[in-house]
């Protein structure tokens, strides 16, 4: 009888709101269901781009079994011999492997280094720029490069930079130096990728810290006239504070791309020459699976790559959640 009271002036939750409590999991799915119910429209839209999806990026996958296989291209993927981890066991005491690696991962440091630091600056810059005509005239100048393939900057890249009539090397000789093989020279190489890569890409990633620098109140830099502050100051005490969120988010999130040293600038600027500094594995793969026909190698070697990207990403984004409250959804 005492427990029956007790129960009675202190019910469960499940009792006041008159249904049993519901797990997060099962409120998502509830809200789903009736966002879907409430907006069918926006899901029917969203089915092409979930088909193309499926098709060229779900589908391949079935094809990962050819790193497991001494593959046949007229056999086919059923009667080609299982060779277990052989391929991978190939890839690793490959003379040129590790260095490719290597050149993969540094050549994707520094570009994301300087594509992190360089728009920001040049962001601090441009809005700084009080004129509204001047500003955009500079943004789209800066934006154009990165709506230009890299099939054409490559060949304005090793038309100026020719050792025999390039402007580059022009102006070396006109003023007493030596000319520079730019796109021979394994110690310049790379830093010609790093610079040409921030020059074609830098203009769009100021985009998103131009939005950040929109949000900051204004009132502060008017209360910092007041006090007297030059802009210096103000852009180490308020511009910079105001978009290091942004920053910190941008910053965590380009780790998943580390291996990632861009195959279409690389492809159409490197030669024999330059293979041991500019050889990055994106080249390397193509070189094995296409130009070479080994399939099941270059299966093996990609297979490798996307399980450490795998890794980066979800890396980057538990930072990115950690340190800047991002959420995917």
């Amino acid at each position: 009888m005492v427990q029956e009271q007790i129960e009675s002036a202190n019910p469960p939750r499940s009792k006041i709101w008159g249904a049993p409590l519901l797990s997060k999991g099962e409120i998502a799915i509830k809200s789903a269901s009736r966002k879907l119910r409430v907006d069918p429209t926006l899901y029917l839209m969203l089915l092409p781009a979930v088909i193309l999806v499926a098709v060229y990026s779900y589908g391949p996958l079935a094809g990962l079994v050819i790193a497991f296989q001494s593959y046949d291209i007229a056999m086919g993927i059923r009667a080609s011999e299982w060779v277990g981890l052989d391929n991978f066991r190939f890839l690793f005491k490959f003379p040129t492997f590790n260095q490719v690696i290597w050149n993969t991962v540094y050549i994707s440091f520094l570009k994301l280094v300087v594509r992190f630091i360089v728009p920001i600056v040049v962001s601090i810059l441009l809005n700084e720029i009080k004129r509204v005509k001047y500003k955009k005239a500079i943004q789209t100048m800066i934006y154009l490069p990165h709506f230009i393939s890299w099939v054409v900057i490559s060949g304005i890249l090793i038309s100026v930079l020719n050792p025999t009539d390039g402007i580059i090397n022009g102006l070396i000789t006109f003023f007493g130096g030596k000319p520079i093989y730019f796109l021979g020279d394994n110690s310049v190489f790379t830093g010609v990728l790093v610079v040409s890569d921030a020059w074609k890409d830098f203009g769009y990633g100021t985009i998103i810290y131009m939005a950040a620098l929109t949000s900051i109140d204004s009132n502060l830099y008017e209360a910092a006239s007041i006090d007297r502050a030059n802009r210096w100051q103000k852009i180490w005490n308020i511009t910079i504070p105001g978009i290091i969120p942004i920053m910190i988010l941008v910053g965590t999130l380009s780790m998943g791309n580390l291996l990632n040293a861009g195959f279409d600038q690389v492809f159409n600027l490197y030669n024999p020459l330059v293979y041991s500094t500019g050889d990055i594995l994106d080249t390397f793969l193509y070189r094995i699976g296409i130009d070479n026909a080994q399939y099941d190698i270059a299966t093996a070697a990609g297979m490798i790559k996307s399980a450490v990207s795998l890794g980066l990403v979800s890396i980057s984004y538990f930072l990115a959640y950690k340190l800047a409250d991002y959420r995917i959804f």
